[in-house]
């Protein structure tokens, strides 16, 4: 099958026309990730039972010759800080091993309403803080690709998963590129929805006013597909909307007359071989008839700054739930309270996640507030109105996913602040509360994806994802490399 062809449209024609049962299926990719995993670490909770029960009840609806719909006996994978009743969810974090669930997050209650097949819960960055997954209490998710190089974060598993042919697709979570990064690393496509588009309810809080729930996929279309099943007003989430129509249905047309925005300052400082890929996609549009608007959007320079003290500070907050009293980790002795819960955050929390808690609370305090925390508010709602008026002028804004390809292993370690730098084009999106698809296009000389960020305006989900779809249909042969890895049907 050619690349661009949605898996999830194949497999369920396979399914419909009883060429495959559901449980042959889902049999196929548990026994890829005995075979895959130990090699890529993408999962860190494989749930065989559950998977193969969930196939029999899609089985049963087939004998019976009831109509599936789409998503319906599809192996997926969630993200491990996504709530699953039952199931064990870290954050891939020592301080919440062993913690269970009572309730499912609104997306998996979701897909399970439609009968998803999940494989098992997928690595991480620690309560998604990383750009790498190295900061995994279980260690980090390595790239197919190339497992000397990561897979990406936070959301590294689900990429490591899709990209190795370990799930048909997965759901990330997006707070600064979580979900982007990845797929751009690991050449697969990643739906960052507008905020509000897809219920975090459910969703393990890193910093609850960026983050954003969405899919990770193999193609444009599955993406579509995924995102109209679990996009919708929520009533358990009191900043949820739902998104306004169905994109997976308007795909076809044609670009011309689209308006597509460079933004000046997105390619300051990339790659020369990122760069060139980019500017090659730039003139595969002009050939579909968009037209190219070049702009300049100098505050952007402000965002990851902006983002670094509002993810902080919210993460700050969200994370003093964990005190070794309600749930999670407890330290093992202590002579009073509060010697507890120094001891159990001190012990629970890895490196990184403390590093931002200290970030976040120096500048909530007293004397620091009004200093970094208001002024990075201030400025949020001055880049919030820079890309209101940049799409004033264009549709959607085409820039890089991350200045550069997959990092090596250990690369974090060796230098932080370079590692922070690569969220540089991802972050302004989760500021601005704006939808945005990564996309691949084209290799670097190691033979590594370099990933398009493809941002629309708010809500416009389906402006960008045609776009994404005209370019994957024009240039599959050439974006896309298919692994020897993994189920092949």
């Amino acid at each position: 099958m050619q690349r661009n062809e949605s898996r999830i449209r194949r497999l369920h024609d396979l399914l419909t026309r009883k060429e495959l049962s559901c449980t042959e299926l889902t049999q196929k990719y548990i026994d890829q990730i005995e075979s895959d995993n130990a090699r890529l670490n993408a999962y860190v909770n494989v749930t065989p039972a559950q998977a193969l029960k969930s196939a029999q009840e899609v089985d049963k609806k087939l004998h019976a010759g009831e109509k599936l719909s789409l998503l319906e006996g599809i192996p997926m994978t969630l993200k491990d800080n996504i709530s699953t009743e039952g199931i064990e969810t870290t954050c891939c974090s020592n301080i919440l091993k062993g913690y269970v669930p009572i309730y499912d997050a609104t997306v998996w209650k979701t897909l399970k309403a439609h009968n998803a097949v999940m494989l098992g819960k997928t690595n991480m960055d620690e309560f998604a803080m990383g750009s790498s997954c190295d900061t995994s209490c279980f260690g980090g998710a390595l790239n197919p690709y190339n497992q000397a190089h990561v897979a990406g974060g936070s959301s590294g598993g689900v990429a490591s998963a899709v990209g190795g042919n370990l799930a048909v697709y997965g759901l990330g979570s997006d707070t600064g590129g979580s979900i982007r990064q990845p797929a751009s690393f690991c050449g697969l496509v990643g739906l960052k929805p507008t905020y509000g588009a897809v219920s975090r309810y459910g969703l393990i809080a890193y910093a609850s006013s960026l983050d954003q729930i969405g899919p990770i996929t193999s193609t444009v279309e599955d993406a579509a597909l995924v995102f109209d099943a679990i996009s919708g007003k929520d009533e358990m989430d009191s900043t949820s909307s739902g998104a306004r129509e169905t994109t997976a249905d308007k795909l076809n047309g044609d670009m011309k007359g689209l308006r597509i925005g460079i933004a000046r300052e997105y390619f300051e400082g990339i790659r020369d071989d990122v760069k060139a890929a980019l500017e090659n996609a730039i003139k595969t549009y002009e050939h579909m008839g968009a037209e190219i608007v070049y702009f300049n959007l100098p505050i952007l320079k402000y965002a990851l700054p902006v983002y670094y003290i509002l993810a902080c500070a919210e993460a700050s907050s969200n994370l003093g739930r964990y005190d070794g009293i309600r749930y999670g980790y407890r330290a093992q002795s202590y002579n009073s309270v509060h010697e507890m819960i120094c001891k159990t955050r001190s012990e629970g929390f890895g490196a990184e996640v403390k590093r931002r808690i200290l970030l976040g609370t120096y500048v909530l305090s007293s004397g620091y507030y009004d200093a970094y925390y208001k002024k990075a508010q201030n400025l949020r709602g001055t880049i919030v109105k820079a890309f209101r008026s940049a799409f004033e002028t264009c549709d959607i804004i085409l820039a890089p996913t991350v200045p550069m390809t997959a990092f090596e292993l250990n690369f974090t370690a060796k230098d932080q602040v370079e590692t922070y730098l690569t969220d540089i084009c991802t972050v302004p999106i989760n500021i601005a509360g704006l939808p945005a698809v990564s996309i691949p296009c084209g290799f670097d000389a190691k033979g590594l994806p370099i990933g398009m960020q493809l941002i629309g305006n708010t809500f416009c989900e389906t402006t960008i994802l045609k776009a994404a779809y005209h370019y994957e249909s024009e240039k599959y042969a050439e974006i896309y490399k298919e692994l020897d890895l993994g189920v092949r049907l």
